[in-house]
């Protein structure tokens, strides 16, 4: 059968409910598809998995499609074409029946897949699955905001080094402009836009105000001047019933060249990380609604 001519394969092969087999080796075979006097010989790609089942091989889409078959579950037949000739092979109901019995017993065998579980003997203070897990050394309420509900605890071996942590933005120095500066990217004969004075509500110029306020205390802004350009602010409502304050750009893609850099294949970011038990994603939530 060709056992010496199988290659070394890595990969796994992925159930419907996330269940993982490895595959073992690949080799790849003359198949004869025969019913009668009809024949017909392609070479197929077998892959070989360590795995308990009723049947020997399952016929992929690969082959199903070189071999041009077109299969009917109903009848339980198969039919292909054999140069003029239309070749069939027709399956045997008791063995089928047999082998959807025998499956059921197999799989019966087979404990239930672990898919995305944490695995809490990761951390061996946390004993009971309900319990959350408590610090290894004694702790310290620090008070990080106006409010004393904002309290967060560090170690007290951090007690003493609590000056090289930001605890106000104004703990958060910016660059030097001499070692880096952000700067727009204009295309040069840009048009300038200026923009005329929308309108706000009371509400919404109240949260205007209250969100420059905010920026302005924090260092994030300042205030300039520009005689040529001149964009709109748009209060856009959030679900919690707070305000998020954007920029409304007038033609802002023709002003600028476009990006070299395209945004990366979300399916293909998502099918990376299958399969692992835990996740880490940055906060990028606002960052993304800004943009």
């Amino acid at each position: 059968m060709g056992l010496r001519r199988m290659n070394e394969s890595q990969g796994a092969l992925y159930g419907f409910a996330g269940e993982c087999v490895p595959i073992k080796r690949t080799v790849e075979l003359e198949t004869i598809f025969r019913e009668g006097e009809t024949v017909r010989i392609i070479p197929v790609l077998y892959t070989v998995i360590d795995a308990e089942a009723s049947y020997n091989i399952i016929i992929g889409r690969p082959t199903l499609n070189r071999l041009g078959a077109i299969i009917s579950t109903y009848h339980l037949c198969m039919k292909f074409p054999v140069s003029r000739k239309v070749g069939s092979i027709w399956a045997d109901s008791r063995l089928a029946r047999r082998c959807y019995k025998d499956s059921l017993k197999i799989g019966g065998s087979i404990p239930s897949p672990t898919v995305n579980a944490l695995d809490f003997d990761l951390d061996p203070r946390c004993v009971y699955e309900s319990e959350r897990p408590h610090p290894a050394k004694d702790v310290k309420s620090v008070q990080i905001g106006p409010s004393a509900r904002h309290v967060t605890k560090v170690g007290t071996g951090l007690s003493c080094r609590t000056h090289v942590f930001a605890w106000t933005p104004k703990d958060m120095p910016s660059i030097d402009p001499g070692f880096k500066c952000h700067h727009l990217s204009i295309m040069k004969g840009a048009k300038p836009v200026i923009q005329k004075r929308r309108k706000q509500g009371e509400e919404r110029r109240k949260a205007v105000r209250e969100e420059t306020n905010r920026l302005l205390t924090a260092g994030f802004i300042r205030e300039v001047q520009y005689p040529a350009w001149l964009a709109n602010v748009v209060m856009v409502k959030k679900p919690n019933g707070r305000w998020r304050m954007c920029t409304d750009y007038t033609d802002m893609n023709k002003a600028c060249p476009k990006d070299p850099y395209p945004l990366p294949s979300i399916d293909r970011l998502v099918d990376g990380v299958s399969g692992y038990a835990l996740l880490s994603f940055m906060d990028i939530y606002s960052g993304y609604n800004q943009i």
